[in-house]
């Protein structure tokens, strides 16, 4: 089972792959849109073969980075739309259909609470919280331009890692390889390393967010806001 799983994962892969070099940049657009919306679609298999066709100069990475925020905005604008028209009635009722049970929206909304409205931009940067993110946005009303701003932060931050990951896996390969191989090396070679490294990472953002919240918590108190 494990090895057909595999081989699913390795067709999905090819044919996302194949895609991005036939369609361009518009294939960038359209996957990471199906990602930060509520389709489960990692963008690990988006933005690595993206960074990985930059080095073998087929695509410029900064023009991939920037569609992959395009992208990813208008992903979540749909959430963000969903949630603020439709309201938590219809979230209740048919999130399920959407990937978001009741517990898992109200999860969503607990971090939204506890982080405000820059827990858009550190979602962003944390695994199914980065695709749901948007939902509690959109129950609260936040002012869009906000929204946008810290939503293609996060977004511009996390692609820009796994862009210039693929690239340097685009180096190490040389013209002949194929964008397959960027993460085929990954889990053969670095997977742990890499598993590791984009925690820390992560830990490290949600670290200093968190030093810069309590901070600012303390200036509230202490102005008696």
């Amino acid at each position: 089972m494990i090895q057909d799983l595999k081989e699913f994962v390795a067709a999905v892969t090819t044919w996302v792959v194949d895609t991005i070099v036939t369609l361009g940049y518009p294939g960038i657009i359209l996957f990471m849109v199906l990602e930060s919306s509520f389709v489960p679609f990692p963008s690990e298999i988006v933005m690595i073969p993206a960074g990985y066709l930059a080095a073998q100069g087929k695509m410029d990475p900064y023009l991939a980075v920037l569609c992959a925020i395009v992208g990813s905005l208008i992903g979540a604008y749909i959430n963000y739309a969903i949630a603020y028209y439709l309201g938590r009635p219809f979230l209740e009722r048919w999130g399920k259909f959407l990937g978001l049970k009741p517990e898992r929206l109200h999860r969503m909304e607990a971090f939204f609470e506890r982080h405000g409205e820059v827990g858009t931009f550190t979602g962003r940067l944390i695994t199914v919280v980065r695709q749901y993110i948007s939902f509690p946005a959109g129950l609260a009303g936040m002012d869009l331009k906000k929204f946008s701003i810290y939503t293609g932060a996060g977004a511009g931050l996390w692609c820009a890692l796994l862009c210039a990951l693929g690239y340097w896996f685009g180096t190490l390969a040389g013209k002949d390889g194929t964008p397959l191989d960027a993460l085929n090396q990954i889990e053969e070679k670095f997977k742990t390393h890499i598993a590791v490294g984009t925690i820390l990472f992560a830990v490290i953002v949600v670290a200093l967010y968190a030093l810069w919240f309590r901070k600012k918590k303390k200036a509230q108190l202490g102005t008696g806001n």
